[in-house]
């Protein structure tokens, strides 16, 4: 079940209730299909291709949802002040996320 989603110029932002027996790569898979065929079919954005190869997830407490819902809510606001490159290293750190900064986009 999605909660909120919101996009930027290179990015959206998914909250959502995952079942335990969906695969997030399987569920992943789906979105990425679906809102491509959705977006060239209306043709919402020039230029648009498909989605790129990789994507993030992050998993938080129930608590946490509501201060979240707004944070994805003002996107556009936020990343006035923060590249999506440093919000997702960020992410990452807070996280404890091994990565290689070469490969972060």
């Amino acid at each position: 079940m999605v909660i909120t989603l919101c996009g930027v110029d290179n990015h959206i932002h998914i909250i959502t209730e995952i079942n335990p027996g969906v695969a997030l790569s399987s569920l992943m898979k789906d979105v990425k299909v679906s809102s491509s065929i959705f977006i060239k079919k209306q043709e919402l954005f020039e230029g648009f291709y498909g989605w790129g190869r990789g994507y993030g997830a992050f998993t938080y407490s129930v608590d946490a949802k509501d201060g979240l819902i707004e944070y994805v809510k003002n996107q556009e606001e936020h990343h006035r002040k923060v590249s999506f490159r440093e919000e997702y290293i960020a992410l990452l750190e807070e996280h404890e996320v091994e990565f290689d900064e070469r490969y972060v986009f």
